[in-house]
């Protein structure tokens, strides 16, 4: 995917996940990151991925520099677009939380990573290149809002929503905002 390399498999916790599937978001001409989704079992459409108690996690590799904060605000926007305004207000405080993150850090430079990480009983983990960023985010609502962004009924990226569900992977294109 764009030169990034997943892992087929990762450990969360006690849990091997697989690589469900991965992909390149590109806004204009320009490749922008390259996500895998792993998860413990193989899902092809997003309600299983959604539904899941089981532990998720989302790695993105940025392929160029990018303002954090303006990543961040794309991110809220892509969880509000595939949100009810009532679900998505009562997780002001954990999408407020995961913009501190993307401010505090400025700028994510090509080769940085994060991840968001579903752990049952501890809640969503935010790490950059590794490092956990933030307390989790307990509310279990949260991880699946965000696995919205990609997965939702208003993907970033419909092609990359197929690529993330293993259905095929993503060539550069044109896609959404996120």
């Amino acid at each position: 995917m764009a030169g990034v390399k997943f892992k087929p498999t990762l450990q969360v916790g006690d849990v091997r996940l697989q690589l469900n599937g991965a992909g390149v978001r590109c806004k204009a001409i320009f490749k922008v990151y390259s996500p895998g989704l792993y998860l413990s079992a193989k899902a092809t459409t997003p309600e299983p991925v959604l539904a899941t108690s089981g532990p998720r996690y989302l790695q993105i590799v940025m392929l160029r520099e990018i303002d954090a904060n303006e990543l961040g605000k794309l991110f809220t926007r892509g969880m509000e677009q595939n949100a009810a305004r009532e679900d998505f207000s009562k997780l002001i405080a954990g999408i407020m939380r995961m913009s501190d993150i993307f401010c505090s850090r400025k700028k994510l430079f090509q080769g940085d990573s994060f991840a968001v990480e579903w752990v049952p009983g501890t809640g969503t983990l935010i790490l950059i290149n590794g490092k956990q960023a933030a307390e989790p985010i307990k509310a279990p609502e949260f991880y699946s809002l965000l696995m919205k962004i990609w997965l939702g009924n208003s993907p970033a990226d419909a092609g990359l929503k197929d690529a993330l569900l293993g259905k095929a992977a993503k060539m550069p294109g044109n896609g959404g905002n996120h």
